[in-house]
This record gives C-alpha cells, structure tokens and sequence, in this order.
C-alpha cells in the first residue's frame, strides 16, 4: 500500500492557498478516482482506495502544517508503509508557480511541515513531489505569502500543475520514481 499525503491547513479559512496545494492535489487524486477522503483517523482526512491497481492510502493531515509529520507517522505505524512507499506532495517557494520538482529524498530546505515529518519518521529518505508556488515578494512575511490565495492570473496554472502532480503520483507508483522524475522534473524546463 502506498500512503499519498498532501500537506495543508485545516479548516476552511486556508482552503485554497498556496500551503495548500498538497491538499488540492489530494482532492484531484480523490475525484480522478473515486475515493472518498472525509474518514478521520490518524489525525487526518483520509481515504483507502486503488490507482491503476496499487493500493493507496490518500491523506490530508489535520494538525496544521508544523505538525503533518504526526499523522503522516500515525498512519505509517497502522499500515505499517515504509518511508519509500509514501509520496509527499507539498509547496516550494522556490519553484516557479505550477512547476513540479520530483526528489527521493532530501532535507526539508526550510519547509516546517517536512521538518516535522523528518523528525518524526527519523529519516529523510521518502519520495515527495514539490508544487511551485513562486517566491515571496520583497518586504512581503513568508508566513503572509504561503497563506495568500493565488491571483486570477496563477490560478488556471496551478490548476493544470494540480493535475500534472496527480500524474506524476500515479507514475511514480506504476512506472517508479525514475521515470516520472526524468519527465515531470525536465517537462518545465523545456518550456
């Protein structure tokens, strides 16, 4: 079983922000095949289901980004799912808005909710997908940027990179890492 995890905030006042796109991506892995994510167990949404065969555990954790490593560990213990049977799906100021970025592994390069995730799984080795976001504005607080909205201009883009990341989900599954990092991680730079 493979444990999908899109990071986030709860509740309705971050929906749709930028430290949300782990939680849209979730949302278009659910609807693209049908599995119900509104189960609360493991301090989390989640959802058991099957993408083209593989089993999967679809999880939007609830403890706010600082503490997403709770869950994630919470519902790794139950399933008893390895570090390199899970995909992480998560925001990066440092990418363009919509461009994906594929690594195996890695540190969290100032991203508190991977952070906590490191901390709590004691490794740094698990696969994990990177939605760009764009950098913060000068003068701007990052705490402020990463909970602002996209503007109209960045939104059908971050639609389409919503959709780009579930695929690359999906191949990293059934075609492994390699392959999706070699055509996910280039597609943007050819453009």
């Amino acid at each position: 079983m493979y444990l999908i995890a899109g990071l986030g905030n709860p509740t309705k006042e971050y929906d749709k922000t930028r430290h949300n796109v782990g939680f849209s991506v979730i949302d278009v892995l659910a609807d693209r095949y049908r599995i119900d994510i509104s189960e609360k167990k493991h301090k989390a949404l989640c959802g058991r289901g099957v993408i083209e065969g593989q089993k999967v555990l679809l999880l939007k954790p609830q403890t706010f980004m600082n503490l997403s490593g709770e869950s994630i560990r919470a519902a790794a213990d139950y399933y008893k799912i390895e570090p390199e049977e899970m995909i992480v799906i998560y925001d990066d100021i440092s990418l363009d808005p919509g461009q994906l970025r594929i690594r195996l592994k890695g540190s969290a390069g100032g991203h508190n909710g991977i952070k906590n995730i490191i901390a709590n799984l004691g490794t740094q080795d698990f696969p994990r997908i990177k939605v760009g976001v764009g950098a913060k504005p000068p003068r701007m607080d990052l705490a402020d940027y990463v909970l602002s909205r996209f503007g109209a201009g960045e939104q059908k883009l971050m639609e389409e990179a919503f959709g780009e990341a579930a695929e690359a989900t999906v191949m990293m599954m059934t075609d492994g890492a390699e392959r999706a990092m070699n055509h996910f991680n280039a597609k943007k730079k050819a453009e």
